[in-house]
C-alpha cells in the first residue's frame, strides 16, 4: 500500500512538472497557434482530397478562365507526334511523365516510385555538370521507337534508433542505382539526386516575397553563432535571363514559376517551349534525333502562360484543429526547439505581377527559402548552382497535414524516404541537428504535441 502511495506521488510530480514546463513554454512565446489563414485571403477552407486544387479568390474573369485552361493542360496527357491532337502532341522522345499531374496528382505530392512524381537528377563536378550521355535527368520512358535511358533502382536499409526515454524508432536509408543504362555507362563522376514532386500550393505568394526579406535571414558565416547559416542560391532565370535568387525546387535552383513550369515541360515530359526550345536528349543518343515534333515550339506561349498562371494561383488550405490543447502546446515546442530558425513564419508579399490577390498578403509559409546544410544523412553529393551536395532549401510547411488526405500517403523529404512527419524530423542533421536532439529528448507526450501541431498546418 505504501508503495502504491509513493508511486502515485511520483506520477503527480511528473504530471505537475510537465504542466509547469508547458505553462512556461506558452508564456515564453506569443500565442499565434490559432492562426488559420496561412495565406491570408489566398487561403481555402476546403478540407477534402481536392484541397490543393482551388484557385485563389479575387481573380478577374479573364484570369479565372485562364486558370481553367491551365488546369486542363496541367492534367491532360500529352501524346507522341504526329497526332490529330495537335495542341497536345510532341511527347518525348524521352520523358518521365505524360502530364504535369502525373507528378503532382491533385496538385499534390509525388511518391518514391516510377511514374508517381519521382525522378533522378544526374550531375557531376562543382556545378552539377550534366552527364555526357544521359544529360541532367534520367528519362525512364520513351517513344515506341526509342529505348528508355534506364530505370530507377531503389532499395532501403532499416536503421534502428532510440529516443531518450528508450522508445525505439526505425528510419529507412535509401540506396539508389541506375538500372539498365541503355546508351552506355554513365560518367564515373556522375551522381544521383533523387527528387519527389512537391505540392503546388501557394507558389505565387512565395514568388512575391521580396529578395530583401529573404536575404534578411541569410547568415552565411553564422555571425550570430546559433549554428544556423542559411545562404541564398543564385540562378539564371530562363525567362528574364537575369541572375536571381532561387526560390523553387529542392535546392532552390529555380528563380521563377515560369521557369519552373517551362523547365518541367521540357525535362519531365519532353515538350519544347519558347523558353526551352531544344529537345531533352544529348548528342550521344542519336536514335532520338529526327523524330517528328509537335511543332516549334510544342507548347504555344498562350497555353504555357495559362499553366504558369494556374501554378501561381493555387490556394493554401486553412489550418485545422487550432483550438485543441495539444496543437497549441505543439506550436510552442515548434518554437522552443528552434524549428523556426529555418521554417520562418511571417512575411508580407510585394506588389509585382498582374495577379492582384497575391499582392500585399500577410502569409505564414514556414520557410526562409534559403539553403541549409542538412548533414551527411540527407546529402546526395550532387551540387546545384551554389548549393552543395548536402544543402537543401527549407521546405514550406503549409498544407503539410493535408498531404495524407490529398495524396493518400505521408512520404516526406526530397526523396520520400521519410514515411511520416516524425521520421522527417529524425532525418534532420547538420544545422538542424540541435533541434532534432532536443526533440529526441522530449517525453512521448510532448513529442505528440509537436506532431499534432505540424499535422494542423
Amino acid at each position: 500500500m505504501k508503495q502504491l502511495f509513493l508511486i502515485g506521488i511520483v506520477l503527480l510530480i511528473v504530471v505537475f512538472s510537465c504542466k509547469k514546463e508547458e505553462t512556461a513554454i506558452v508564456s515564453a512565446y506569443s500565442d499565434d497557434s490559432t492562426l488559420v489563414d496561412l495565406a491570408g485571403t489566398c487561403s481555402t477552407g476546403d478540407q477534402t482530397s481536392y484541397a490543393f486544387s482551388y484557385q485563389i479568390n479575387g481573380l478577374t474573369s479573364a484570369q479565372s478562365l485562364m486558370f481553367y485552361v491551365g488546369n486542363s493542360f496541367f492534367n491532360q496527357s500529352w501524346v507522341q507526334a504526329p497526332s490529330s491532337t495537335t495542341a497536345r502532341d510532341g511527347l518525348g522522345p524521352l520523358f518521365n511523365a505524360r502530364s504535369c499531374s502525373a507528378c503532382h496528382f491533385r496538385d499534390g505530392r509525388g511518391m518514391p516510385q516510377a511514374n508517381s512524381g519521382f525522378l533522378f537528377r544526374l550531375g557531376a563536378g562543382s556545378d552539377n555538370t550534366p552527364d555526357a550521355i544521359y544529360g541532367g535527368q534520367l528519362q525512364d520512358f520513351s517513344h515506341n521507337s526509342v529505348t528508355p535511358e534506364g530505370s530507377m533502382g531503389i532499395t532501403y536499409v532499416e536503421e534502428i534508433g532510440y529516443y531518450a526515454d528508450g522508445t525505439s524508432y526505425s528510419l529507412r536509408r535509401p540506396v539508389y542505382t541506375v538500372v539498365g543504362q541503355s546508351y552506355g555507362a554513365m560518367q564515373g563522376t556522375t551522381g544521383i539526386s533523387p527528387r519527389v514532386g512537391q505540392q503546388m500550393i501557394g507558389l505565387g505568394l512565395l514568388e512575391l516575397i521580396s529578395e530583401s526579406d529573404i536575404l534578411a535571414y541569410a547568415d552565411p558565416n553564422d555571425a550570430d553563432g546559433d549554428g544556423i547559416s542559411g545562404v541564398a542560391n543564385y540562378v539564371t532565370d530562363a525567362v528574364s535571363g537575369n541572375l536571381v535568387i532561387g526560390r523553387f525546387g529542392w535546392k532552390a535552383n529555380v528563380g521563377s514559376i515560369a521557369h519552373q513550369v517551362a523547365g518541367a515541360f521540357n525535362g519531365d515530359i519532353g515538350i519544347t517551349s519558347s523558353y526551352f526550345p531544344n529537345e531533352n536528349y544529348t548528342a550521344n543518343q542519336p536514335a532520338c534525333a529526327g523524330l517528328p515534333s509537335g511543332g516549334t515550339p510544342e507548347i504555344e506561349d498562350n497555353d504555357l502562360n495559362a499553366v504558369i498562371l494556374y501554378a501561381r494561383s493555387l490556394a493554401v488550405p486553412k489550418r485545422r484543429d487550432v483550438t485543441r490543447g495539444e496543437v497549441k502546446y505543439g506550436a510552442q515546442y515548434f518554437k522552443s526547439l528552434g524549428c523556426i530558425s529555418c521554417h520562418k513564419m511571417n512575411y508580407t508579399t510585394g506588389f509585382g505581377g498582374d495577379i492582384a490577390p497575391l499582392k500585399n498578403q500577410k502569409i505564414t509559409p514556414y520557410t526562409d527559402l534559403l539553403l541549409h546544410d542538412m548533414g551527411p544523412g540527407l546529402a546526395d553529393n550532387v551540387p546545384d548552382h551554389l548549393a552543395s551536395g548536402s544543402e537543401w532549401r527549407t521546405q514550406p510547411l503549409w498544407g503539410l497535414g493535408m498531404i495524407s488526405l490529398v495524396n493518400g500517403h505521408t512520404y516526406l523529404l526530397h526523396d520520400g524516404r521519410a514515411r511520416s512527419i516524425e521520421e522527417a524530423i529524425l532525418w534532420h542533421g547538420g544545422e538542424a541537428e540541435k533541434s532534432r536532439e532536443k526533440y529526441k529528448k522530449l517525453p512521448a507526450t510532448q513529442r505528440g504535441y509537436l506532431l499534432a501541431y505540424l499535422r494542423s498546418l
